[in-house]
This record gives C-alpha cells, sequence and structure tokens, in this order.
C-alpha cells in the first residue's frame, strides 16, 4: 500500500515541463497578451473616429488597420502560449511553437527577398509612400505618420519634395486655389532647435524654388533614400534583433515538442 501511495504521489508531481521555463513563458505571454489588447483597442477607437469616406479612401495604408491586424495576431499567438504554458496543454504549446516558427520563417523570408529584389521591393515601398502623400489631408493618424518620418529621417517626399504635388492641397496646377499650393508639409522644414513656437506655413511655396533655394529652408531629399541608407546602416543591428528573436522560439520549440 506504500508503494502504491508512493507512485501515485510521483505522477501528480511529474511534469514535462521545467517550471522555471513553464512561468517564465506565461509571465512573457502575458505581458504581449496585455500589449495585443491595448493596440486592438487603440486600432478600433482611432478606426472609429475617422469620417466613413475618409476611412475607405485610406484604406490601404491605415496605420488603425494595420494597428489591429498586429494586435490581433498577437493576442492569438501571445493567448495559446499563456494559456498553454500555465496549463501545461501540449495542444496549445505546439500551436504556439509552429506560430512562432511561421513568424520567424516570415521575417527570413521578407529579408531575403528584400534583399534578392531590392529593385521591385524599392517600386513598392514608393507605390505606399505616394499613396500615403495622396491622402496625407484625409488621415490624421496618416498625417501624423508621415510628419514622424520626415522628421525623423529628415527627408520630404517620397524621391524629393516635388512629390508633394501629388497632393490635392500641395500641387502647383493653375487649377488648385489652395492657399497650401506649391507648399510642402511643416515636417519637410529645417527646425531650430531654440524654436519655442513651431512655423507650420515654413514650406510655404518652396515647390516653386530650385533644388538649392529650396533647401536652405526644408530637407530636399526623399523619403526612400533615407530609408534604404538606414537600413543598410543598420543590417547588423538589424540581424542581431532577428537572432534575438529566433533564440528563445528555437528554445521553447524544443522544450515543448
Amino acid at each position: 500500500m506504500a508503494r502504491r501511495g508512493a507512485t501515485s504521489v510521483t505522477r501528480d508531481d511529474f511534469s514535462f515541463v521545467s517550471p522555471v521555463v513553464k512561468y517564465l513563458l506565461f509571465f512573457f505571454n502575458m505581458l504581449f497578451w496585455v500589449i495585443s489588447m491595448v493596440m486592438v483597442a487603440v486600432g478600433v477607437y482611432a478606426r472609429l473616429l475617422k469620417h466613413a469616406e475618409a476611412a475607405m479612401a485610406c484604406l490601404a495604408v491605415d496605420p488603425a488597420l494595420l494597428l489591429i491586424s498586429v494586435g490581433v495576431l498577437m493576442f492569438l499567438i501571445t493567448f495559446c502560449g499563456c494559456i498553454g504554458s500555465l496549463r501545461e496543454n501540449i495542444c496549445l504549446l505546439q500551436a504556439f511553437s509552429i506560430c512562432l516558427t511561421l513568424v520567424f520563417l516570415l521575417q527570413l523570408s521578407a529579408g531575403i527577398v528584400g534583399f534578392v529584389f531590392s529593385d521591385k521591393a524599392r517600386g513598392k515601398v514608393s507605390e505606399v509612400i505616394s499613396n500615403a502623400i495622396v491622402h496625407y489631408r484625409d488621415d490624421l493618424d496618416l498625417q501624423n505618420l508621415i510628419d514622424f518620418g520626415q522628421r525623423e529621417f529628415n527627408c520630404c517626399g517620397g524621391i524629393s519634395y516635388n512629390d508633394w504635388s501629388q497632393n490635392i492641397y500641395f500641387n502647383c496646377s493653375s487649377e488648385n486655389q489652395s492657399r497650401e499650393r506649391c507648399s510642402v508639409p511643416y515636417s519637410c522644414c529645417l527646425h531650430n532647435e531654440d524654436e519655442a513656437v513651431v512655423n507650420t506655413m515654413c514650406g510655404y511655396r518652396v515647390q516653386t524654388l530650385d533644388y538649392l533655394e529650396a533647401g536652405e529652408y526644408i530637407h530636399t531629399n526623399g523619403c526612400i533614400d533615407k530609408l534604404v541608407n538606414w537600413l543598410h546602416s543598420n543590417l547588423f543591428l538589424l540581424g542581431g534583433v532577428a537572432l534575438g528573436l529566433a533564440i528563445p522560439q528555437v528554445t521553447f520549440y524544443k522544450a515543448f515538442m
């Protein structure tokens, strides 16, 4: 009888997963689970605040939709990892490991495709930026995103500052009655750090100036070249981040498979 009771206790206490790995995985998944819910909530809130016509016009470049999509994907993956690690559910843990493997393979594939087909990737990025410029005034989230990018990369437009002619408010056609005709957004301007108030009309009619003259007031280089140069200069950093993401994926895969 004593042996039978000891055997029963041993079976009850047996675990397929190390407690350290179990609760570490649960903690990180719970953290990212909460982050994913916040992302979805913010994305839905931002989407509901937009006018219906503007939202449909910017559907392909809407940051709110991107936020919702990434948040939902994170929610599903972290749900499997969180509940699976807590309950030691092999099916959920295997689904979690498979999802992490697929995400890593997508990261790797995107890097390879972007490197091999750099011209096509550049063309696609140029198309997205052009579309974003066209809808600059239609979506406040998109407008803030473009302004942030132009300020951070010290750039203006896609290829050059003249790309802002694609926007209905900034183009230089004679039919355009806007006060911003032939202008560029204020985020293109050269700002002094001592400025207490930002002059939002600093890019007024700079499209009528040549490249050298415009360079005295705004950043004349396009954001595509700036982005490509940033990617090249931070290639090792991005590779290190990808490797850092791959290590826990492989560790968890070995622990649960």
